[in-house]
């Protein structure tokens, strides 16, 4: 019996973690497609993106979730591929969170990170060593909006 009601509790145990996570479960969003307008230009890795909206994209295969994809409104045109490594927040909001650094008046604002609704991980931009000096120096922004 004594084996029994050990079953038993482990079972409950295991029913319960299941549905503590089940809420956070999204159907097939692993790619977190994500649709943005920006109205001024943003600066991205290695490129300038005027102001118009765009797809930010993850690749299929999990492995390679430190790529973002960048294609335009009707996903027709692909700008590029931009690495990231992995930012972590302490909360997750239920829209995209797009931190930015403001620069002078004659650059555009840079994309710093990308964070996906209901996601504590995200995704962090990686800029070369010159340019990443200079926007640690700038006043981070981060922007809660999306569909």
């Amino acid at each position: 019996m004594k084996f029994s009601a050990t079953r038993k509790f482990s079972t409950v145990v295991l029913l319960l973690a299941f549905l503590m996570i089940l809420p956070g479960v999204r159907a097939d969003e692993s790619n977190q497609a994500t649709r943005v307008t920006f109205s001024e230009a943003v600066q991205i890795p290695g490129h300038v993106l005027p102001a118009g909206t765009y797809w930010f994209i993850l690749p299929d295969n999990l492995t390679d979730h430190d790529q973002v994809r960048i294609y335009n409104a009707d996903r027709t045109i692909f700008y590029g591929t931009v690495i990231t490594i992995t930012a972590q927040r302490l909360q997750a909001t239920d829209k995209s969170a797009f931190t930015f650094t403001a620069q002078d008046s004659t650059q555009p604002q840079a994309l710093v990170s990308w964070f996906y609704p209901g996601e504590t991980l995200g995704h962090r931009f990686l800029y070369p060593k010159q340019v990443s000096k200079q926007l640690a120096k700038s006043k981070q922004v981060t922007v809660v909006a999306g569909d």
